[in-house]
């Protein structure tokens, strides 16, 4: 879908959602952006993580128990991937790599990579250990709740010798734009309460309401949701916590119709974005 996507646009960059890096091989991930990355002349992005579900460690044959050390001995290959050609490597869980070319390499050198880290120190230090961008998930609580931890990222870039303004930081969560801000809430809730109740109720946990909607929707919460102004309001006061480089908006939710969603595109690009380019 990436390389029919990279063939009809040129400007636009071109990343997945979180690749589930324990349950891959990490040369092939590798070689597979590389592709996407040359046929969109550089504008490819590759986003890896543990996930946030489980379904898929069993899938694939990989053990929970395994997750976190088998993701950062794979984190550790796909750095060496992108930054060393021909490649030496050994690990506990995949065959050893003797001084092979891997192929193709990316457009410009190297993929731009990010980690999607948690809420723990040791995912965010180990996003700076190998020197990789960090996307931090704002689903759950209060944007400002991340500073802490976005803070220690760049302090742990600082420790490790690599310099924290090269790397970037992004906020992801759920948002939605419309010419009426009561519009965007009521749509987003519609569409947030049968997608939030499944999942709660797959893992035990209570179920959400309209109150914690409104909660996550208002004020400081982590649902962006509401006309132009409003949104643009929102993301600068979390710039202004954060300094983060980019914001992601999860606009789809539970099967939002697309041309809600093609709308508040339209309207994050022409009205939310130029008051948000001086930051």
């Amino acid at each position: 879908m990436l390389a029919a996507a990279s063939s009809i646009t040129k400007q636009i960059h071109l990343g997945s959602s979180v690749s589930i890096l324990p349950t891959k091989d990490a040369v092939r991930l590798f070689q597979d952006f590389a592709t996407l990355d040359i046929l969109s002349a550089g504008r490819a992005e590759m986003t890896v993580g543990t996930g946030a579900f489980i379904e898929s460690y069993p899938l694939f044959g990989r053990k929970l128990e395994n997750m976190q050390i088998e993701f950062t001995e794979k984190l550790g290959l796909l750095k060496k991937l992108n930054t060393e050609n021909p490649v030496t490597w050994q690990g506990e869980f995949r065959s050893p790599i003797e001084n092979k070319g891997i192929w193709p390499r990316p457009f410009a050198g190297e993929l731009d990579i990010w980690v999607a880290v948690g809420a723990t120190p040791e995912s965010s230090e180990r996003a700076a250990a190998h020197d990789l961008n960090a996307i931090y998930s704002i689903l759950g609580g209060p944007p400002a709740q991340a500073k802490p931890i976005v803070d220690h990222y760049r302090a742990e870039l600082a420790r490790h010798g690599f310099d924290p303004t090269k790397r970037k930081v992004a906020v992801a969560g759920r948002g939605l734009v419309a010419s009426d801000a009561n519009a965007a809430k009521e749509i987003m809730h519609a569409h947030w309460l049968p997608s939030v109740s499944k999942m709660s109720a797959e893992r035990g946990r209570p179920a959400p309401d309209r109150a914690l909607f409104d909660e996550q929707a208002n004020g400081i919460g982590p649902i962006i949701a509401g006309d132009p102004n409003e949104v643009a309001d929102r993301i600068a006061d979390i710039h202004e916590s954060l300094r983060h480089d980019r914001h992601i908006l999860q606009m789809d939710i539970g099967n939002v119709p697309h041309a809600v969603v093609m709308k508040s595109i339209e309207l994050f690009g022409t009205e939310v974005l130029p008051q948000l380019r001086n930051l």
